[in-house]
């Protein structure tokens, strides 16, 4: 990092500091290119600076880039001033920031603060290769709203359970991290799939006792907690950290959120899912972790909505 650049510790110090557009360009600028500015496109470094457009032109491929090319804040008009502040609140809010609220805290419109979120979701998503160890905790859980709070006409042939819900499938480390996905269903193959995909062999992994779990047994330690007759088994067989974890979900799914698409449910879990992981760091640390995962994760707003999807079909 450009040791010309002090990074906010607090909300207060990051919202003066970023109102500095020149600071919060070089803080981007900084973190992206830590050991020199390369060409995003070619990769060369024989690069050099327009500071009156704060653009670079490359002597390899003649073209010219800026920090936000190939990044979540392509193509958006938006200064850095209002893009960092925002990135802040939503990677420290433990329950997440609405597009409402944060709307009126930056001065935009509702619309541009909720694409400015799901963009910073984006780059929220880590992804990771590393596989759950130890002992692993699996479970699901449906997203969706109450029948209570519908229309008439919502609620009719809605039935109980599940019925018009998404579905959430997620795996935890007990004191350590969580993977947390959208599935398609809750059927055996496709639980059974993500956990052998994400969780180590010599794991020992505990579930209720959802039939869809019968066959782990072949490859993992797998124990079972039956929660009609208890939550807690005297050696240690419970899933209450899960559970924990979709409690802190649903509650900022149902307190700030309020409603959400099925379409945009899996960046709302992974925006929890970064946070969960991130618990044990500080503010600071969460801001500087969200922002330099920001490369060749660029979301469209046709994307956003679905419509070049629609396009393809």
């Amino acid at each position: 990092m450009n040791t010309e650049i002090q990074v906010p510790t607090t909300l207060l110090e990051a919202v003066v500091y970023f109102s500095d557009e020149r600071k919060a360009w070089s803080t981007v600028v900084s973190q992206r290119w830590s050991q020199g500015v390369f060409c995003p496109r070619c990769e060369s470094d024989k690069v050099h600076l327009i500071p009156s457009r704060k653009v670079w032109r490359c002597n390899g491929c003649k073209r010219q880039f800026s920090v936000k090319t190939g990044t979540i804040f392509e193509e958006s008009p938006l200064p850095f001033s209002k893009w960092l502040p925002a990135m802040w609140f939503i990677v420290n809010a433990k329950n997440g920031i609405s597009s409402c609220e944060l709307a009126r805290a930056l001065g935009v419109t509702q619309k541009t603060a909720w694409f400015m979120l799901h963009r910073i979701r984006e780059a929220m998503d880590a992804g990771t290769f590393e596989k759950l160890e130890g002992l692993v905790e699996a479970d699901e859980t449906f997203i969706g709203g109450k029948a209570k709070n519908m229309h008439k006409w919502q609620r009719e042939g809605m039935g109980r359970g599940s019925q018009g819900k998404a579905a959430v499938h997620g795996m935890i480390e007990r004191g350590g991290r969580v993977i947390a996905m959208t599935v398609p269903n809750l059927e055996g193959p496709t639980l059974r799939k993500n956990i052998h995909k994400h969780v180590d062999g010599d794991a020992i992994i505990f579930t209720d006792e959802f039939k869809a779990y019968d066959l782990l047994n072949k490859k993992f330690m797998h124990k079972v907690i039956d929660h009609s007759q208890g939550y807690v088994l005297k050696d240690g067989t419970h899933t209450n950290t899960i559970e924990n974890f979709w409690s802190l979900l649903k509650r900022g799914l149902h307190g700030t959120y309020i409603s959400v698409e099925p379409f945009h449910l899996f960046r709302y879990v992974n925006e929890q899912v970064f946070r969960f992981n991130e618990r044990k760091e500080n503010d600071q640390h969460r801001f500087l972790l969200a922002l330099s995962q920001v490369v060749n994760k660029r979301l469209t707003y046709n994307q956003l909505i679905g419509k070049e999807l629609a396009a393809e079909i």
